[in-house]
Order: structure tokens, then C-alpha cells, then sequence
């Protein structure tokens, strides 16, 4: 059996990992590769293998540094099923579509700027894919609930797990059949931090041969959730009572929006911010994620499932509908809170909002999440003072706050205290899903302390099992 590592090993981004036996082929994940023209040359190379070889895929959930290749994939000729949880299929068909779209439009924009400009490339940049090839990917998609076993090919034996990330978010326990002998591959996706609102804690695994292990904030600790809710209402009445500005809020579309609103409506119910509070959801796809996430309420954990029965007046939350209600929210010079994605300002309608706020020093910019080497997001946690935005040098003025503590991935003790369950040491396993400098750092926490055998692969590393 051979293992590669074709993305998110010592970064953060492009999780796609390759098992290869005599018999089978398949792919764990197929993610788009974020942040900066690295990561741009990175999603249109050649794939390191044929897409008409693959048996099928695995997916994780419907982040799309985990999936948005699949529509390439299928374009360059995979044919086989996609196997997931039954809400990371339904939310795919929102979050996929909604990726090529935006490639087709960054695709023309660039296409514009190279024939204004008169530079001596080709004129014409095509998308990395199209929204008609997105929407044949997703007829290749097939859901699953957790906990119940599936057989993609008569040498493999999967489960999904409860991972407590986003809705639908899992971990592959991976049985293969080779020669007799069976090897039992674990892939923890990404990680959920216990105790956090909506998710359930992620499920305890016992034991495996291979394990494949997410690093993202190996390095570090969370601040404690009723300090987070704390740093929330104070960033949010500093900025609409002493400041009188906007708060401008960055989120993922699948996951911290929701979080997000849920804790708001908390923080509302107790007084710790207005309860007439306006707040606008400026992301179809957010909006379409809110749906789902009502839709598969009981994939939530009971306190949340509880709170939606017996939610009562808190906050007032508005869906935009539509671009030019998107463009009317420009004109609040004050009072709002925006929600937007991309949550690492690398697209979307998060950009045009920022474009009309960070000149302004009496607003605020407030991270919720990890922001990727090379993204927007992450030039402005690491206090740029200048950005640019469709073309235009935009100062920064605004205020930033970070608030790490909202995190849907497990920190440092988190992901030590998931690696406790194993009642053995698994025969290898691989730190990945971390910038370099964690990966390597957390491999060497788990080695001192575990006593086990870790590898930090690099990206396009090949190990035979």
C-alpha cells in the first residue's frame, strides 16, 4: 500500500491525500489550495496522477480547501462516486457552484485588467472551473449518516465520525483489504474543539494502523468561550457607542456564520449587547448554510437543538437577498455589524465591504477564524497598513480585533487530548492540515509526550505502508 501527500502537508490548505493498493485507488479529500499566486499555481498543475484512475473519493466535509478541486477533478476525467456525510452533500451543492462562479468572475476581471493594461500575456484567462462543470460534479456526490459502515470497493471499509468541526464534518476510519491482511487508516479531517456552541465534541477514536492527524493550531491555545463571548460584546458596543462606526465580520459561510449569530442571540438574551442590534448576512451561501443548518438540526449538539425549540427574542438578523441590497449596506455609516464571506478575504462579498470600511477609524474589523499564510485576512492580522482591493491601494484605518477563541478547530490540548483515546500507539502517524513551523512543532509534542512514530510529510511525499 502507498500513501501521498498532495496537499495540506506542512500548510494549511489543499487537503488531498492518495492511498494506492494493487487493487484500488482513492483519493481522501480533493481540496483547493488558498492564499496568494502560489496557491493559484498550485490548484491548475497536473494532479501528480490521472483523474480516470481514481476509484473514487473520500470526503472529509465541505470546506472548500478540502473539496473545491472536485469540479476540476471530474473535468479532467474522473468518473467514479464522491462518498460524505448526507449535510457535506447538501452543502456542496451550494459551496461548489458558489466557487465557480467566483472563478469565472475573478477569470474576467483578470481577463479585463491584462487587455487594459496591454501586457505581453494571453489576453484571455479562463476560469480554474466553471459553474456547469461544478454542477456535473455534484451528481457524483452520495451521502451517508455517521457511524454507518460503507463498502465503495470490495477491498475498502469506511465509516464517518462525528469530527465537531462544521455540520456534517467527519473523520474517516479507512479499513483496507490487501493480500490478505487488513490496514486500518484513520483521517481526522478537522477537528472541533470540545465545548463549543452547535457542534458536539468530536468522536474518540481507539485505535488505528495509519493515522493522518490535523495540526492547524497545534501550537497554541484557545482563550476560554466565556472570554471570547466577553471580547465579542465589548468589541461589538465599542464600536457602536463609542465609535459609532460598523463592525465588519469576515466568516466562513458554513459554520462561524452560524456560530456566530448563535452567540450574538446568547450575548443579546443576557444583555450584553443591544437587542435591537442589526445584523446582516451579506453571503447567499451563508444564508443557504443557515437553512441546512436548520434543516439538520438534530446533527447539532443537544444544548443547540434545545435553544432552537426555545429560542426567544434576541438579536435581528438580516439575509441579503440580492446584489443590490448587498451594495445598499455600503451606505450604513454606522450601527451594523456584517457578516461576509470569504472568511479569509480571498473572495466574495467580505471584499467590497472592507473596501468601504477599513478607511475609517471608527470601525471595526473583527477575525473570527484562522486566516491562511498569504491570505488578505491573514496581511491584516499582521498589522498591514495598506491593502489592495480591485485594483486600489486601500489604507487601513479600522480597528482590528482577533477573536481566536471562536476557532472550529481544536487546539493544542484538544488534539492532544482526541490523540489520548488511542489505546495504542498507531504504527505511523502523519502531523498535517498545519503551517511548517506547527506541523513540525506538534509532531514533536506528540512524540515526547505519546512515545509515538511521527512523520511531518512534505507536499507530494510518498510512503509505502
Amino acid at each position: 500500500m502507498n500513501l501521498s501527500f498532495l496537499g495540506a502537508a506542512r500548510e494549511v490548505t489543499g487537503s488531498c491525500y492518495l492511498v494506492e493498493t494493487d487493487g484500488v485507488r482513492f483519493l481522501v479529500d480533493c481540496g483547493m489550495f488558498q492564499g496568494g499566486r502560489m496557491a493559484e499555481l498550485s490548484n491548475r498543475e497536473a494532479p501528480g496522477f490521472d483523474p480516470e484512475d481514481i476509484d473514487f473519493i473520500l470526503l472529509t466535509h465541505a470546506h472548500i480547501d478540502h473539496s473545491g478541486l472536485l469540479p476540476r477533478l471530474v473535468a479532467m476525467g474522473f468518473k467514479g462516486p464522491v462518498y460524505c456525510t448526507e449535510p457535506t452533500r447538501d452543502l456542496l451543492g451550494v459551496m461548489l457552484p458558489d466557487s465557480a462562479h467566483l472563478q469565472e468572475k475573478e477569470a474576467e476581471w483578470e481577463t479585463r485588467h491584462r487587455r487594459r493594461v496591454k501586457t505581453g500575456r494571453r489576453q484571455d484567462v479562463a476560469p480554474l472551473y466553471t459553474v456547469a462543470q461544478a454542477h456535473a460534479s455534484l451528481k457524483r456526490l452520495y451521502g451517508y449518516a455517521y457511524d454507518t459502515p460503507l463498502h465503495p470497493h470490495p477491498q475498502v471499509k469506511v465509516q464517518f465520525r462525528d469530527a465537531g468541526h462544521i455540520l456534517g464534518s467527519a473523520i474517516l476510519e479507512v479499513w483496507v483489504e490487501e493480500a490478505g491482511a487488513t490496514t486500518k487508516l484513520v483521517f481526522s479531517g478537522d477537528l472541533g474543539q470540545p465545548g463549543r456552541p452547535l457542534m458536539h465534541d468530536p468522536t474518540p477514536i481507539e485505535g488505528a494502523d495509519i493515522l493522518l492527524v490535523e495540526s492547524t493550531y497545534g501550537n497554541r491555545m484557545h482563550k476560554p468561550l466565556d472570554s471570547t463571548r466577553e471580547e465579542l460584546a465589548h468589541a461589538i458596543n465599542d464600536t457602536l457607542f463609542r465609535k459609532r462606526g460598523n463592525v465588519i465580520m469576515p466568516a466562513f459561510a458554513v459554520g462561524r456564520t452560524q456560530e456566530v449569530i448563535y452567540m450574538l442571540h446568547e450575548l443579546a438574551e443576557a444583555g450584553r449587547i443591544p437587542q435591537d442590534l442589526e445584523v446582516y448576512v451579506d453571503s447567499p451561501m451563508a444564508t443557504e448554510a443557515t437553512r441546512l443548518t436548520l434543516k439538520y438540526h438534530q446533527w447539532l449538539d443537544e444544548e443547540a437543538q434545545r435553544a432552537l425549540r426555545t429560542r426567544g427574542q434576541g438579536i435581528r438578523v438580516r439575509f441579503t437577498e440580492s446584489v443590490e441590497e448587498s451594495m445598499a449596506l455600503n451606505q450604513i455609516k454606522h450601527g451594523a455589524v456584517i457578516i461576509a464571506a470569504s472568511g479569509m478575504c480571498e473572495g466574495g462579498r467580505i471584499r467590497h465591504h472592507l473596501r468601504h470600511n477599513l478607511t475609517s477609524h471608527a470601525n471595526t474589523i473583527l477575525i473570527t477564524g484562522f486566516q491562511a499564510a498569504g491570505t488578505l485576512g491573514r496581511r491584516l492580522v499582521d498589522g498591514a497598513k495598506e491593502v489592495t482591493l480591485f485594483g486600489e491601494r486601500i489604507p487601513v484605518h479600522a480597528e482590528l480585533y482577533t477573536i481566536g477563541g471562536l476557532s472550529a478547530h481544536g487546539d493544542r490540548d484538544a488534539l492532544m487530548g482526541w490523540l489520548g483515546h488511542f489505546r495504542k500507539p498507531p504504527h505511523q502517524t502523519f502531523i498535517v492540515h498545519g503551517e511548517s513551523e506547527t506541523a513540525q512543532g506538534f509532531g514533536l509534542l506528540v512524540h515526547k509526550q505519546l512515545a509515538w512514530r511521527v512523520e511531518v510529510p512534505k507536499k507530494g511525499a510518498s510512503y509505502a505502508l
